[in-house]
This record gives C-alpha cells, sequence and structure tokens, in this order.
C-alpha cells in the first residue's frame, strides 16, 4: 500500500497490482508457510494440491473411481482423511470438492471416491445398498493403508455421515469422525422415495426420480437399511472423537438427527452449527466453513 501511494494515478495503480499480488504470493508461500506449517492457510488450487487418479478394488471386486488429495506446502500430509459422499452423489459434487478441498489445503491429504455404481465408479447401483457402501469405505481404507497410509479420520456427508459412524467400528487405525448433515438411521433416506415404496416392494424394484435423476431402487435396497438396528448403540460405542455438523435450516435431514447422534455419543464429542446452510452445501462457503472446522479440529486427536 505505501508503493501504490507513489502511485496516484489510476493506471499506475492498475499497471502496479499484479506485481504486488505475485510480490505477496511469493512472501505468503516462502517465508510464512516454513514458519508456521501448521497455521498457513493458502487458497485451494492446483498450485498447492496434488491430485492424482486413485482406482482401487471396492467389497465386490468392482473398480471403484477415486481421486488423492495432497497438500504440496507441507512437507508431508499432518494425517489422512478418508470421505464419504452423500446418497446417490459422487466424489465431485460441490460438498465432496470443497470440504476435501479445504481439509487439504490445511494439510490433511483426503481421498473421495465414488460408490459402486455411481459416477466413474464400476458396478450396478441398484444392486448397491447401505451395507455395500460401509464395505467401499472400508475397501477405500485399505487402499490408502496400502499406499499412502491408513486414514485417521472419516468425514461423511448426509448417508455418507451415517456410512463412516458405522464404518468406524471396521476401521481401527480411525481416531476422529465427521458426519456432516447426517442422517441418526440410516433408513431416514427411504423418505427420498416415499412415494415409490410401495412400488418397489410388490414388484421388486422401481425406477424413481431423484434430484431430477432416475436410479433404480430393488427390494433389497429397503430391507439393508431397514436391518440397520442397534444405531444408537454403534454411536454410543464410537469410542472415536465425533464432530457433528448440521445446518438447522437442513430441510432434507432435519436438525433432530444431530440431536439424537450428539446424545447417544459419548464424549469426546463435539456439535457446530452450519447456519443458513442448505443440506447440499450448495453455497461454497459453507462447505469451505465445514472443511475447515473439521481439519483444525481433527489435528487434535491424530497427533499432528
Amino acid at each position: 500500500f505505501l508503493i501504490a501511494e507513489r502511485f496516484p494515478r489510476t493506471m499506475d495503480r492498475l499497471l502496479l497490482r499484479p506485481v504486488l499480488r505475485r510480490a505477496v504470493r511469493a512472501l505468503s508461500t516462502e517465508e510464512t508457510c516454513a514458519a508456521t506449517p501448521a497455521t498457513f492457510r493458502p487458497p485451494v488450487s492446483d498450485e498447492t494440491t496434488e491430485r492424482v487418479r486413485a482406482d482401487f478394488p471396492g467389497a465386490d471386486g468392482q473398480t471403484l473411481a477415486g481421486l488423492l488429495e495432497t497438500p504440496k506446502l507441507f512437507e508431508k500430509p499432518l494425517g489422512v482423511a478418508l470421505f464419504a459422499h452423500c446418497f446417490t452423489c459422487g466424489r465431485d459434487v460441490m460438498s465432496a470438492k470443497y470440504i476435501s478441498g479445504a481439509l487439504t489445503r490445511n494439510g490433511l491429504a483426503c481421498l473421495r471416491f465414488d460408490f459402486t455404481g455411481l459416477g466413474h465408479s464400476d458396478g450396478e447401483f441398484a444392486n448397491t445398498n447401505f451395507s455395500s457402501n460401509v464395505a467401499d469405505l472400508v475397501a477405500a481404507a485399505a487402499y490408502l493403508e496400502s499406499t499412502i497410509g491408513a486414514p485417521q479420520v472419516l468425514v461423511g456427508h448426509s448417508l455418507g455421515g451415517a456410512a463412516v459412524l458405522s464404518a468406524a467400528h471396521d476401521l481401527p487405525s480411525v481416531k476422529a469422525v465427521a458426519a456432516v448433515g447426517a442422517p441418526f438411521d440410516p433408513a431416514h433416506v427411504l423418505h427420498n422415495f416415499e412415494a415409490d415404496i410401495t412400488r418397489i416392494e410388490e414388484d421388486g424394484e422401481a425406477t424413481v426420480k431423484l434430484a431430477g435423476r432416475p436410479f433404480k431402487i430393488k427390494k433389497q435396497f429397503l430391507d439393508d437399511v431397514r436391518d440397520q438396528t442397534g444405531t444408537e448403540r454403534k454411536i454410543a460405542t464410537l469410542r472415536r472423537a465425533l464432530l457433528i455438523m448440521h445446518s438447522p435450516v437442513d430441510e432434507t435431514v432435519a436438525i433432530d438427527n444431530a440431536a439424537q447422534t450428539f446424545f447417544a455419543a459419548k464424549h469426546p464429542k463435539s456439535f457446530v452449527s452450519l447456519d443458513g446452510a442448505t443440506h447440499l452445501l450448495s453455497n461454497r462457503k459453507d462447505a469451505l466453513y465445514a472443511g475447515d472446522i473439521i481439519a483444525t479440529w481433527a489435528t487434535r486427536y491424530i497427533g499432528a
């Protein structure tokens, strides 16, 4: 700014701005990052994040398509996170991209992938269910363990949040679990196609519209989520740090679900309100905020 005062004319200032930006960027990456790597918060970009394709075998042998993101501005990742996307979404949905990006910006490596039958992953969605999603998460964790390191942090959005709460019991390396906009009971997902349930039960399957897209749902999916009993006990015996994040104005999964999960869980547990956010975290700022909070909270428990 002192330099700018030496050039009062508008044109001179316009010419000078790019130079100032480059100088600030150089100082930030070369000096600030080196001095305080654990607290430096550069913007998410290809300059700060290494992204590599990560394909691996899922629970039933099909190839699952993942994206592994690691921080460039840290000597090594502070920890490893595994992200589970929302029901019928995918690894590239906005919430997944920005939460994963925020985690990486804060020094965590993060794997996000498409569940079986979705996005770029192989398999038929109609043959999947909640249990297969949990099994895919366990397979993804095995892949991470064989490459960059076993995951210490699980992050799940919506039904993915319920899935990580279940998968954590099978992953001894996990020390912290974050559930964002997650239902207390996995069977809550059935309300998304409530009008089609009778037809599915009578015919064995039906094509339903979810977010404007057609998906074939089989009766086995209904049976599986209804069989997910003992949710309260599973949460109570998690034995990991738990972070619950939920919007009080969530119209898809009401905030009462967060209250049920919070009261069922044992300490250490925390709750953060995503005030004003939609269920899908459609505002980029909400997703980045969630990711920043998760990363800061998680480092307390992973020894970073």
